[in-house]
Parts: C-alpha cells; structure tokens; sequence
C-alpha cells in the first residue's frame, strides 16, 4: 500500500539513527531479539487492559522493526542468517499481539453481549483474531515461498507495515473499535494472501496456444509434404534397383 519513494525515505531516516549506534558493536541481531522482547510487553499491555498504551507500542514496535535493517546495512553486517531470523521473529512477533488480543478479550469483554445469535462479542473478536492471524502468516508465506522458487511476490494490499498501522489505530480507538478493527483486519489480511496466490498463478501459468488460421493450415500442411518428400532416405531405393537389375533376364 505504501509507495516505494515513501519506504525509502523512512530506511533513510532511520539510517541516520542507527550510524551512531553501529560505533557501539551493537549488532543487527541484538535489535533483532530486542524487537521480540517489545512485542511480548506490548502484547501484555493488551491483555491487561490498557489498549490505548498498546495501541502506542505497536507503533513505536513497528518503527523498532526497521532499525535491525537499517544496523545492518550501515554497519554492513548483512548476512543470510541475519535476514532469516528478522524474518523468523517477525512472524513470531505478529503471532505474540495477536495472542495479547485474544487474551483481551477472553477476559475483558463481556461474555453476555450478543452480535449475532448466540455469538458474544468476545467469541466473535477471538475468532476474528485468529483469522487475522492466520492469513498474515500466509500473506508471508506465499512471499517466502515465491522467493524459494525464484519469483517475485511483493504484490498485495495489506503488508505488515501496513497490518501494523491498522491494528495500532484500532487499539487507540478503544474497546468500541476492536471488533471493527479485527473484522477489516481478518478481511484484507485474506484478501491480500489471495492477491498473492493469484499473482503467482497468473505469472507460472503455461501461455496459451493461439489456433492456427485456415491460410496458416494449408501452409504447414504444404510445409510437411515438402518436407516428408524431401527426407525420404535413399538407401531403400538404391537397394531395391540393385534387386531389379539382378532379376532382369540375361541377354544373348
């Protein structure tokens, strides 16, 4: 959804930030277990009932995401390991505020307050959840795979900077907008997983094989003919007037 101009800039800044930490030995990896440690206090705010706070945190978390990167490009610490386990923790990451939301609301919504039917508004907000969080999972997925295969799959509408941003404003809102804010969460993180999957079939797919017109028809039929005469093997007619000759009566 964000522009490239806009994600560049924002690696820029934060570059800026990190060239006088990269002086300390403070390494990529160490901001990578430091993100991961934010996110389990983050979603311990939640769980306890302090949204608005949360709502804060997963903010400043989503920012704390861009400084192992940018450590590493300026430190130039890049390694494959290094990318693996940002990318490993991120998903980890994720999982862990979506878990803070369940707990939410298993504990603190009302358990008597029904949307539809039977269904409570806490049942609906954990189901929603768990939604969310499934197809974020596959939204990554379906990049990690593509990538395996040699593909590029950056298409979709709802990346993690951008899930981010929605869930923190969600939270900020308050109690009022969580069930809001997870049913168009559960609904673009789907959507974005199927983009992707559709993206890759559109790009693998065999091309399709045009049929020939009745002109182009008659051409390879009289190509064929030309052909099949002009690759006739010799060697059967040589031998054959070879036996001809022989079978010929003597004269006298």
């Amino acid at each position: 959804m964000f522009g490239t101009r806009v994600q560049q800039l924002a690696r820029r800044m934060v570059e800026q930030v990190m060239r006088p930490l990269a002086n300390l030995g403070i390494t990529p990896n160490m901001l990578t277990l430091t993100g991961l440690l934010l996110t389990v206090l983050t979603a311990s705010v939640i769980a306890f009932n302090h949204l608005r706070i949360g709502g804060l945190l997963v903010l400043g978390a989503g920012i704390f995401d861009m400084f192992d990167g940018a450590m590493a490009r300026v430190s130039q610490k890049s390694s494959k390991f290094g990318a693996f386990f940002d990318s490993t923790l991120d998903r980890y990451s994720e999982g862990i505020l979506l878990l803070g939301v369940i707990i939410y609301a298993q504990i603190h919504l009302p358990q008597q307050t029904t949307v539809v039917g039977t269904i409570t508004t806490a049942q609906l907000v954990v189901w929603l959840t768990y939604v969310a969080a499934l197809s974020s999972l596959m939204v990554s997925y379906t990049r990690a795979r593509a990538e395996g295969l040699g593909l590029e799959c950056k298409v979709g509408l709802l990346a993690r900077p951008e899930r981010v941003i929605l869930l923190a404003v969600g939270l900020l809102i308050g109690q009022v907008a969580l069930v809001w804010t997870m049913l168009v969460l559960a609904i673009l993180t789907t959507y974005t997983a199927i983009q992707r999957i559709i993206h890759i079939w559109m790009i693998t797919r065999p091309p399709k094989v045009q049929p020939a017109t009745p002109g182009e028809q008659q051409a390879n039929i009289a190509t064929g003919a030309a052909t099949q005469g002009g690759a006739a093997d010799p060697k059967p007619l040589k031998g054959l007037a070879k036996r001809m000759k022989r079978q010929q009566p003597i004269e006298s």
